[in-house]
């Protein structure tokens, strides 16, 4: 035993026997708790009131190892005052050895596995940290008493007088029984914690496995007896018991799937903002952002998005409400199963489509290079299609903005040609937006771009026009902010007259494009005298006037090597300012007004005369015209 801190005290008063028979009670009594259900905060708090009331100590506690910090940690006490037991380590922590200040009782009966005793606490300088709390607890004199288990220290008991005191040696021997039934006893019960803590593991582990076995089974169901999109919304709606939603790329619903009176909407484009970047898949994101309201939609909390590629090409998103760091285990490997479900279902209805694509592009094809009315064979072959084209119907012709130029007419080398992907998207995006049309459009791919037969506007559908609007709208949503221009030309009440006007509309797309329009709806009356011009049935006549009139530029330019066919046409591009033609041309204004002069002297006439000016610019428009029809 080692003493610290000694004063000048009466001894005490020597453990008779019905003390000890008291002490082997309350050593039994510990026993039993071990044997029972008893958790280990009750029996170190059992220990702590058994010292307590069989030696008369005012309070008592019990300190475990805690190695990872390398601190003794309170866990049980009898006496002590909550704010003694927040307070003790928040002061300074009682260290497992004694620190370099000097050594502290309960650290030296932990180090050297022997009693400590403290007589009076304000004359023990380690003790000095602690004096505060110990005043305002009330003790003057404790003992430490280490708890053994097979040899080795695990924590100590420690017993607190009011006033100073030196124990006895019988009093510290039967305090050491005592520590040592404990010791057993605490040990004990750590082995059954751990024990059960394993069985509980286990069988979360088995119900864990059998929980995903059933998500395995009900998502593969989905795939295996073809249940699509909506089925797998169904099935993971339940899985997770929250709605679900998924839209393909363009943000269109593809399913949706209540759960518990509550359904989710399409969220608002702000929810959006920082949760999907660009069109590649970018894992799971979630947003604070609220849903939209609605009279049974979610109206609040974070939103989850997990995305849908194919071939590194996003598909779709699947939408839920939570947060991605609130998933548990389960529904992480229910998501990620759906999300693999639902690829094969669009990959499934993928390859439908593109079968049934490649025939509407034959159908299609046919449509327009027929010369005279469709035969009956092309009539019956589009409503096996589902497409009715008996109604009139108006040409749509759909290019991307910065995509390649004509259909089937070769590519301009300044702007890159469609990628498969963009195009498969762009066709996608065309065709969801004329998914709820009747009679059904006829939408497919046609070169570089999409081509679209929209019927005549009735009973309140949208018409060719507001078509057009809407295939721009849904294409700068849902394709990272890149834009189409739509050419939009009037019903046609004979499918025979659909190639001409193909003709024309991809035409005038072009010209609105060489004139810098983007994001347009296109029409030929918009476009002037080009557009009357296009509409022209004679295009011989068209050409042999502007050959006569640009003829003796073109021959004087072949011979003299010069550009006074490029100069007429950038001076009436820029209103017939010779400063803004130099400029556009990197001439001196001098030189413009030569060139002008050598004009008039080669076609014999005055640029002054509307007249004439009027005969050139028709003859430079149909020059335009001619060469895009070539």
């Amino acid at each position: 035993m080692r003493q610290t801190g000694q004063a000048v005290v009466p001894d005490a008063t020597p453990v008779d026997p019905d003390v000890l028979r008291a002490w082997l009670r309350g050593v039994a009594d510990i026993a039993a708790a071990v044997t029972g259900p008893t958790p280990l905060p009750a029996l170190l708090d059992l220990v702590t009131r058994t010292a307590c009331g069989l030696m008369g100590y005012e309070f008592s506690s019990v300190m475990l190892a805690d190695e990872e910090n390398g601190i003794l940690d309170l866990q049980g006490s009898h006496g002590l005052s909550p704010r003694y037991r927040e307070q003790l380590s928040a002061i300074v922590p009682i260290p497992l050895q004694p620190g370099p200040e000097g050594p502290d009782a309960a650290s030296l009966a932990f180090s050297s596995q022997e009693p400590v005793t403290v007589e009076d606490v304000t004359l023990d300088r380690a003790f000095t940290p602690w004096l505060e709390l110990a005043r305002e607890q009330g003790y003057r004199s404790f003992i430490a008493v280490p708890l053994m288990v097979s040899g080795r220290a695990v924590g100590t008991l420690n017993c607190y007088r009011a006033q100073p005191y030196r124990f006895k040696p019988d009093e510290i021997l039967l305090l050491a029984a005592l520590a040592h039934q404990a010791g057993t006893a605490i040990e004990t019960a750590r082995l059954r914690d751990r024990e059960r803590d394993t069985i509980a593991d286990q069988q979360a582990l088995i119900d864990s496995l059998t929980q995903a076995e059933q998500i395995h089974r009900t998502l593969t169901a989905v795939a295996l007896r073809a249940g699509g999109v909506q089925g797998l919304a169904a099935a993971l709606a339940g899985l997770l018991e929250r709605p679900v939603l998924i839209e393909d790329a363009a943000f269109q619903t593809l399913a949706s799937a209540d759960h518990a009176g509550r359904r989710l909407e399409s969220p608002d484009p702000g929810a959006r903002v920082g949760l999907l970047a660009g069109d590649a898949p970018a894992g799971w994101q979630s947003s604070s952002t609220p849903f939209p309201g609605g009279p049974h939609t979610v109206r609040s909390g974070p939103l989850l998005s997990a995305p849908v590629a194919l071939d590194d090409d996003l598909v779709a998103r699947l939408w839920l409400p939570g947060r991605v760091e609130d998933l548990g285990p389960l529904d992480r490997q229910a998501i990620e199963h759906a999300v693999t479900v639902c690829g094969l279902e669009l990959l499934r209805e993928r390859a439908a489509l593109d079968a049934e694509s490649a025939l509407r592009r034959d159908l299609l094809a046919e449509l327009l290079s027929a010369r005279a009315a469709p035969s009956a064979t092309l009539s019956a072959r589009s409503r096996s299609l589902g497409h009715d084209l008996s109604w009139p119907h108006a040409v749509l012709v759909v290019r991307r903005d910065d995509g390649s130029g004509r259909d089937g007419a070769g590519t301009d080398p300044a702007r890159p040609a469609e990628t498969p992907a963009e195009l498969r998207a762009l066709l996608g995006i065309v065709q969801a937006s004329a998914r709820t049309t009747l009679p059904r459009p006829l939408v497919t791919s046609h070169g570089d771009g999409v081509v679209v037969l929209w019927p005549e506007a009735r009973d309140g559908a949208l018409g060719p026009l507001e078509a057009a609007d809407l295939i721009r709208h849904n294409v700068a949503r849902g394709m990272a902010g890149r834009t189409v221009s739509v050419a939009a030309g009037s019903p046609c009440a004979d499918l025979g007259d659909c190639p001409g006007s193909f003709r024309m509309l991809r035409s005038g797309l072009e010209l609105a494009r060489r004139q810098g329009h983007r994001d347009r709806t296109v029409t030929l009356p918009a476009l002037g005298i080009y557009g009357l011009l296009l509409q022209l049935d004679q295009p011989d006549e068209l050409s042999r006037f502007a050959q006569q009139t640009l003829a003796p530029l073109r021959a004087y330019d072949r011979a003299k090597r010069t550009d006074l066919l490029d100069t007429l046409g950038a001076y009436l591009a820029h209103n017939m300012s010779t400063a803004q033609t130099a400029a556009a041309l990197y001439l001196h204004p001098n030189t413009v007004g030569q060139r002008l002069k050598r004009i008039e002297m080669v076609l014999g006439l005055s640029l002054a005369q509307p007249e004439a000016l009027v005969q050139l610019k028709a003859a430079l428009m149909a020059d335009d015209v001619l060469r895009l029809q070539s």
